[in-house]
């Protein structure tokens, strides 16, 4: 039986007890509640007993998954790089020059002499910064079998592209990769979109 005495030493969970009529039914729950859960007679034993009720264990909570990391948005291009290539291929080869020429008026020997002098010095700019390599190791005109998961970026399919890998096809053209760049540091202050200096004889 619950001492529920004014006198009691038991604590209690309201400064205010439940009245007469309130615990009525707090009683027969309580009598109801301990026939048919023995875990629920085990705690009203305790109380009665003056021994603290243990604490329920807390129900462990699945950590929330962090959201990923929303993806880098790629860098502003900048067109230092670019334009520095141009003045290059103008100091070495006069490529601009050549481009910018109204050739109608020249023969085709005249043309094929400047075009030598241009391929010469796009060559040469080349070599000197750049490395390049083949992307793909056979000879033109070679079978080869592109299995699935093959490098869409750097094999283009040509021709009656139709279902899924393995293709079996034949190298039209090897491709060409940059293995090391080797442009010069722009100097500070440089402006870059002077291609080639004005030159002014004196």
């Amino acid at each position: 039986m619950i001492d529920s005495s004014p006198n009691s030493n038991h604590p209690s969970h309201d400064n205010n007890p439940p009245s007469f009529l309130r615990r009525i039914p707090i009683a027969f729950g309580a009598f109801f509640g301990a026939l048919s859960d023995g875990g629920f007679a085990g705690r009203i034993e305790l109380v009665r007993d003056g021994m603290p009720v243990p604490t329920p264990a807390p129900v462990p909570v699945a950590p929330v998954a962090a959201a990923p990391a929303p993806a880098p948005k790629p860098a502003a291009p900048t067109p230092d790089t670019a334009l520095q290539l141009l003045s290059l291929l103008q100091r070495d080869a006069r490529l601009i020059d050549f481009t910018q020429e109204n050739l109608s008026g020249f023969s085709d020997a005249d043309i094929g002499a400047a075009a030598r002098v241009v391929h010469e010095g796009c060559a040469k700019v080349l070599r000197e910064h750049f490395t390049i390599v083949p992307v793909r190791d056979e000879a033109e005109g070679s079978r080869v079998t592109l299995n699935e998961g093959f490098d869409a970026r750097a094999v283009r399919l040509t021709g009656n592209v139709v279902g899924k890998a393995p293709f079996n096809g034949s190298i039209s053209h090897r491709g060409w990769r940059a293995a090391d760049v080797r442009l010069p540091t722009l100097a500070a202050g440089h402006d870059a979109t002077v291609l080639a200096q004005a030159e002014v004889e004196l």
